[in-house]
């Protein structure tokens, strides 16, 4: 099994917040329901980690 890379895991995290928001009827952009808001949280954490990476490099 290869390692998924930080973009790619970032990618999937963006995915399943999307695929969530279409299917919940509970979220909204100012609100979200338990499960939304631990993928989002995701999303937002690998997100920083993506874009600080990016701004280390030359």
């Amino acid at each position: 099994m290869t390692k998924r890379s930080l973009y790619d895991l970032y990618m999937a995290a963006a995915a399943a917040v999307r695929e969530h928001d279409a299917t919940c009827a509970t979220c909204s952009p100012t609100r979200r329901c338990p499960p939304g808001h631990h993928l989002y949280a995701e999303l937002v954490r690998l997100q920083d980690d993506y874009l600080g990476r990016q701004a280390k490099r030359p």
